[in-house]
């Protein structure tokens, strides 16, 4: 069981350095590159896929924090 667990913490590690790399910041970082980012709409501050991916970042987050928790408890 650890073994798996340790596995998906990997792959939760590097999905959730991807969906944070593709945030706009600043400069518009690497979202640029794959067309997300780039102004938002001048209603709600953002576009949708820049939400879903807001969300996305989010429930990753959370269950990689929730993986990590199991794998101590282990």
């Amino acid at each position: 069981m650890f073994v798996f667990l340790a596995v998906i913490q990997v792959f939760l590690a590097a999905l959730l350095i991807f969906l944070i790399l593709l945030h706009s910041g600043k400069d518009a970082g690497m979202s640029g590159a794959f067309g997300i980012g780039g102004g938002g709409s001048s209603i709600g501050g953002g576009s949708m896929v820049e939400r879903n991916l807001n969300r996305a970042t989010i429930a990753v987050a959370i269950i990689f924090v929730l993986n990590t928790i199991v794998l101590v408890k282990l």
